[in-house]
């Protein structure tokens, strides 16, 4: 990667990711893009232009005046927002993978495609979800998901386009809300116990669900990117994970450092349901074999940080 356009650049991944880029391979050498200028102010002097991911003409256009080598699509609308709106989410999603995947035919560019542990759902196995398995995810979100990493393999396989993602778990961090995902309660937990030193959970006692530390998911894109491709089996939409939590073991975490932090629950059984159709852990072997996938924070090393970050922030 030398010359890096990133889609949806204004979201929870997209400017952490957009700064770790710039300060490893020149903040002149990352364009990000977004198809409104929210959170404009957290790219700092990385060059910015506007752009809808469905428009592939100015996508293709943008690639080329920019000279990019490399397109990281993480434009996407998330699970529990795309289920009010299951269409746009679909257009969004699918649509803006294959203006990706197009731009990266015609220039020669190597493309980052994240997909999600929502790319699973009913009758697949749970517990150390493999990396091959059944996909039957019950949102449209995770059905955009599937069709994304079938997309990745289908260029890769088709024209050589050299594709690499990974599914994401939850991911948390202290610098940029996400934005009406399933798992978000993890991140907005962290926030509460410093502003108001509790929390009330909209997932019930006992969810569990694979989580990723921020530094750790801008890590992997870097390392799997960098990879040798002749190493690479799968290429596609690897499984990584880091731990996986319940609200309770949240707290408990939390309580390391804060006894007096309170969690009760008030559960939306919109997000209760589709975290029930989620894993409760997954395994992530193969990009541990494959590119020496290895997360660095785990959970009370984790909340350590977000806890002091935030109370900096917060306070």
């Amino acid at each position: 990667m030398k010359r890096i356009l990133i889609t949806g650049a204004s979201g929870q991944i997209g400017t952490e990711l957009a700064n770790y880029l710039g300060n490893i391979y020149g903040r002149e050498n990352i364009l990000a893009t977004n198809r409104s200028e929210k959170n404009l102010e957290a790219l700092g002097d990385i060059r910015f232009e506007t752009l809808d991911v469905t428009d592939g003409q100015k996508l293709f256009d943008l690639a080329k005046d920019f000279k990019a080598d490399t397109i990281i699509n993480l434009a996407a609308i998330l699970s529990a927002k795309g289920e009010t709106m299951p269409q746009k989410t679909w257009d969004i999603n699918v649509n803006g993978i294959i203006n990706s995947l197009e731009a990266a035919r015609e220039l020669g560019c190597q493309v980052f495609v994240p997909s999600s542990i929502a790319a699973f759902g009913e009758g697949t196995p749970l517990d150390k979800t493999p990396q091959v398995t059944i996909q039957r995810p019950n949102t449209m979100y995770g059905v955009t998901k599937v069709a994304g990493e079938i997309l990745c393999d289908y260029y890769f396989h088709k024209f050589g386009v050299d594709v690499r993602g990974v599914r994401y778990p939850g991911i948390i961090s202290h610098e940029t809300l996400p934005g009406q995902g399933t798992t978000d309660y993890a991140v907005h937990i962290y926030y509460d116990a410093i502003k108001k030193g509790a929390y009330t959970s909209y997932i019930a006692e006992g969810t569990q669900m694979d989580m990723l530390y921020m530094p750790d998911a801008l890590k992997a894109v870097v390392d799997l990117m960098e990879a040798d491709p002749d190493k690479l089996i799968h290429r596609n939409a690897f499984n990584i994970t880091a731990m996986s939590l319940t609200p309770e073991i949240l707290d408990e975490s939390i309580k390391k450092y804060m006894p007096d932090f309170k969690l009760d629950y008030d559960v939306d059984p919109v997000r209760q349901a589709i975290a029930e159709s989620w894993p409760n852990s997954l395994d992530d072997s193969a990009a541990r074999e494959e590119w020496g996938w290895k997360p660095e924070y785990d959970l009370d090393k984790m909340t350590k940080d977000m806890l002091e970050n935030l109370e900096k922030k917060l306070k």
